[in-house]
């Protein structure tokens, strides 16, 4: 079971291509005692992702057994048979190391983890400056098809309605800025504990 009280945790959703990834990157190597919570999928692994670093890539019916086992601390049907959620002895194993944890995950799930941990975790929104910058970002990013593209979008516009519902929102329209707004936000979060 997963300890309320051990540790801190900074949760980052976005909507793909917003820069949560780079951002939660740049947290990781900025010397706050952070443990990356590797998020567990049923999608398919693509090239480049190592497995138990990038995600624990396993299949729907392992991801589904889990579930069923309530091994997950929150999970979601992202897209049709693609599952996304973070395993509880994940983020046990993080704060038994000592380590405040950073969750990498999607709006739904950010918000759930917030739920469960209340004050011990910041909810962090990673915002675009607009729909059109983000939907030019996937365009440049060149890994997805104009369909995967259309469809991100889509599930875009629904995620920025969330944004209200999280503690703080960091606009990334400068990346040097926005790296700068979110270490800070994370120092005072975990100064004030």
């Amino acid at each position: 079971m997963v300890e309320k009280n051990k540790g801190r945790l900074i949760v980052v959703s976005a909507p793909s291509g917003a820069g949560k990834t780079t951002l939660v990157k740049h947290l990781l190597s900025a010397g706050l005692n952070l443990g990356f919570s590797v998020s567990a999928t049923s999608r398919a692994q693509r090239k480049g992702e190592v497995h138990g670093k990038d995600y624990f890539f396993i299949t729907g019916e392992e991801f589904l057994q889990h579930i069923e086992d309530s091994d997950l601390l929150e999970w979601q049907e992202v897209y049709s048979g693609s599952y996304y959620g973070t395993l509880k002895s994940e983020v046990d194993n993080l704060l038994n190391a000592g380590k405040n944890v950073i969750f990498d995950v999607d709006v739904i799930g950010g918000l759930n983890i917030k739920k469960v941990f209340g004050d011990s975790a910041l909810a962090i929104f990673i915002s675009p400056p607009s729909i059109e910058a983000l939907e030019m970002r996937l365009k440049n990013r060149s890994t997805d098809s104009p369909e995967t593209i259309a469809k991100r979008m889509e599930k875009a516009l629904t995620e920025m309605a969330f944004a209200p519902h999280f503690d703080v929102i960091v606009i990334n329209d400068n990346l040097e800025e926005a790296k700068q707004n979110i270490y800070d936000l994370v120092s005072q979060f975990f100064n004030a504990s």
